[in-house]
C-alpha cells in the first residue's frame, strides 16, 4: 500500500496502474472482451463495488450481469431505480413501494399509502405503471450515481425513522456492527443487502407490468439485455399471498418483528401456532385428495431441501386417518442402471434429466397396479448402480394410494400413460413468508441452501463448502426439470416455517465458518454469514419430533 503503482494480474496477464485507480476505470477498459456488461469485480477474493478504489496489488477477474452475482447487484440496482422514481412521483402524497414476492424473473411490489401510523395499500393501476416507467426510463437516461455511504447504527436508525422505514428501525435494532453502508441515489436515502451499481445509466433492461392489485418489475432471464414476457405464475402467486397473511396474523412479516418476538420471549407460542397451521393445512389436503375419488397416485415434487420426505410422511399420516392406506413410493427405484444413465455437458452422469429414470417400465407397473394386478417392484442399488428385483410385491386394494416422490412428479411425460383423473398433483416449496425488511425481501433459494447445508453436513458428512459449490448445478435441475411444471400441480403446499432461519442459523454459522478463505465458496459462505447475522438465534429445544425443521436439524420421528 502507498506506492505510486499497484500490479494487478487480470486475465493472466500483470499491469500496472496508478494506484487509486478506480476498478471503474479498469472495467471500461475491458468491456469490449465480455458480452455482457461488467458490474462487479472481485479483488483478492473480496467483491469490490466499481466505483472502490485498487490500492494494493493482487488478482483481479470482473464480473458480469451473467454472473449469479453479478445478477444480484443488477436486480438490486433496479429495485432502488424504481424506489426512487416511485418517491419522485407521489413521495408527497405519502406514497412508497414495498417489495413483496420474488415471481418469476420479476419482483411483485405493492404501492402503500401512510394512514393513521399504518400503511394501506393503493391501487398502482395502469396509468401509475406507465408513469413509473417513463420516470425510470428518466433517472436512466440521467446516469446518476448511486452513492455509498457509511453511517453510525445509531445514526441509520434515527434515518430510518424519519423516512418512515419502520421494518427496517426494527432490524437494525439487533445489528450488532457498529457501522451501516447506505446507498444514496439523487438525495434519496435507503439500506440494501448487498452491492449496487455504480449508475443509472448501468440500468436500461427492465420492464413495469401492472398485476394483481399491484405490479411486477421485471429484469432479464437468460439474456441479460432482453425481458422475457412476463407468464403470471397464478397458484404461486396465491401460495405467496396466502403464506404472507398467515405471517401477519401471528404479527411476524419480517426479520425485525421475528427477533422482536423472539428477544421478548414468544417464540414457543409462535412455534405452536405455526405446527398447528402447518398440521391443519395437511389435514386439509388429505380431505381435498379424499374427496377427488380414485386418486391412486399422489404425485409429490418441488425443488432441493423442500421437505417433501418430511412432509410426505404426515401426509401418509393423515391420510390413513381418512380412511385410506398410503404407501411411501420414491421414484428413485426406477433409475436405470448407471451404465446407461445419460450424461450432461460436462460429462458427468445426469442423474436429475427424467431419461435416467426407466420411464416405461414406471408406466407398465402402475398400470399393471391400477388394474388389481399383484406387480414385484424394482429395488436400486446405489452401491452397485443396478436395478434389483427382491420379492417387493405389492397389489393395490380400494383403499390403497401411492404417494410417489420424487423430482419429476408433476411432469406428465414421466407418467403419460396413466388416466388423469388417476393422479393428485402436489408441489411443495419452502417459500418463505418473511421480509427482511420494506424493499428487500427474503430469498426462498438461500432459505432452502442454508437448509441443504445443515442437512448434509449431518447425515451425509458433506461440507458446507461442498454444498455451495454443487447448489448452481442443482438450480440449473430445477429451473429445468420442476419450475416449469409447477402450476399443472393441483395443490401448491408452502414448507417454510416462519421460525426456521432464526433455528438453522445455529447449526449453519460454524459449518460456513469453516470455509477457507483461499476457496471460491468463501465468497457465498461470506454473504451467508452476513445474512444469518440480521436474525437471533432461537433453540430448537421446544419443536415437535414431526416439525419439518426435524428432516434438516436432526431429531425427526420419520426416517429422514
Amino acid at each position: 500500500m502507498g506506492g505510486k503503482y499497484v500490479t494487478l494480474t487480470i486475465e493472466g496477464e500483470e499491469k500496472k496502474y496508478p494506484c487509486g485507480v478506480s476498478f471503474l476505470r479498469i472495467a471500461e477498459e475491458y468491456q469490449d472482451r465480455y458480452p455482457d456488461d461488467i458490474i462487479l469485480v472481485v479483488h483478492n477474493n473480496h467483491l469490490k463495488e466499481l466505483a472502490k478504489q485498487a490500492d494494493r496489488d493482487g488478482v483481479l477477474t470482473f464480473l458480469t450481469t451473467a454472473d449469479k452475482t453479478g445478477k444480484k447487484v443488477y436486480r438490486r440496482s433496479v429495485t432502488l431505480l424504481m424506489q426512487k422514481a416511485v418517491h419522485n412521483l407521489w413521495g408527497e402524497e405519502g406514497v412508497s413501494v414495498k417489495v413483496m414476492y420474488s415471481i418469476g424473473q420479476g419482483y411483485y411490489c405493492e404501492l402503500m399509502r401512510a394512514e393513521e401510523n399504518r400503511m394501506v395499500r393503493t391501487e398502482a393501476g395502469e396509468k401509475r405503471v406507465a408513469a413509473l416507467k417513463r420516470e425510470m426510463y428518466r433517472l436512466v437516461m440521467a446516469d446518476l450515481e448511486i452513492e455509498k455511504q457509511s453511517i453510525s447504527t445509531d445514526d441509520a436508525l434515527q434515518l430510518f425513522h424519519d423516512l418512515g422505514m419502520r421494518d427496517k428501525e426494527k432490524l437494525f435494532r439487533y445489528r450488532r456492527s457498529s457501522r451501516v453502508n447506505i446507498y444514496i441515489l439523487d438525495h434519496y436515502k435507503d439500506y440494501f443487502y448487498g452491492f449496487m451499481a455504480p449508475s443509472t445509466g448501468y440500468l436500461r433492461y427492465y420492464d413495469v407490468v401492472p398485476y394483481e392489485d399491484g405490479f411486477v418489475l421485471l429484469f432479464p432471464g437468460s439474456s441479460t439485455r432482453e425481458i422475457d414476457e412476463f407468464v403470471p405464475s397464478r397458484k404461486l402467486f396465491m401460495t405467496l399471498k396466502k403464506s404472507r397473511e398467515w405471517g401477519k396474523m401471528l404479527e411476524i412479516d419480517t426479520v425485525g418483528a421475528l427477533n422482536d418476538a423472539i428477544a421478548a420471549g414468544k417464540m414457543q407460542q409462535v412455534i405452536l401456532t405455526q405446527e398447528a397451521l402447518f398440521e391443519e393445512r395437511i389435514g386439509q389436503l388429505a380431505e381435498t385428495i379424499v374427496k377427488a375419488k380414485d386418486r391412486k397416485f399422489i404425485m409429490v415434487a418441488g425443488p432441493s431441501s423442500s421437505g417433501k420426505t418430511t412432509f410426505s410422511h404426515r401426509l401418509a399420516i393423515q391420510l390413513a386417518a381418512k380412511g385410506l392406506k398410503p404407501h411411501p413410493f420414491p421414484l428413485d427405484d426406477y433409475y436405470v442402471d448407471r451404465n446407461l444413465c445419460p450424461k450432461d455437458e460436462n460429462g458427468e452422469f445426469d442423474f436429475e434429466c427424467l431419461e435416467s429414470l426407466d420411464v416405461e417400465l414406471f408406466n407398465h407397473d402402475m398400470n399393471e397396479l391400477l388394474a388389481g394386478k399383484r406387480v414385484n417392484l424394482p429395488t436400486f442399488n446405489f452401491k452397485t448402480g443396478k436395478r434389483e428385483y427382491k420379492e417387493r410385491y405389492m397389489q393395490l386394494g380400494p383403499e390403497d394410494v401411492l404417494v410417489v416422490e420424487g423430482i419429476h412428479g408433476l411432469n406428465d411425460r414421466l407418467s403419460h400413460s396413466l388416466p388423469v383423473e388417476s393422479k393428485f398433483k402436489i408441489y411443495i416449496s419452502a417459500l418463505t413468508q418473511l421480509n427482511i425488511d420494506e424493499h428487500n425481501y427474503l430469498p426462498t433459494t438461500d432459505g432452502r441452501m442454508i437448509r441443504r447445508i445443515v442437512r448434509d453436513a449431518r447425515t451425509r458428512g458433506t461440507s458446507a463448502g461442498e454444498t455451495i459449490a454443487m447448489w448452481d448445478s442443482v438450480r440449473r435441475g430445477e429451473e429445468r426439470y420442476i419450475f416449469p411444471f409447477q402450476e399443472g400441480a393441483d395443490v401448491m403446499f408452502n414448507s417454510a416455517l416462519i421460525y426456521e432461519l432464526a433455528v438453522l442459523k445455529l447449526y449453519a454459522e460454524p459449518l460456513l465458518f469453516s470455509i477457507d478463505k483461499e476457496r471460491p465458496e468463501y465468497l457465498e459462505a461470506k454473504r451467508l454469514l452476513k445474512f444469518l447475522d440480521y436474525f437471533l438465534p432461537l433453540p430448537g429445544d421446544g419443536i415437535s419430533t414431526n416439525s419439518i425443521i426435524r428432516e434438516f436439524i436432526g431429531g425427526s420421528c420419520f426416517h429422514v
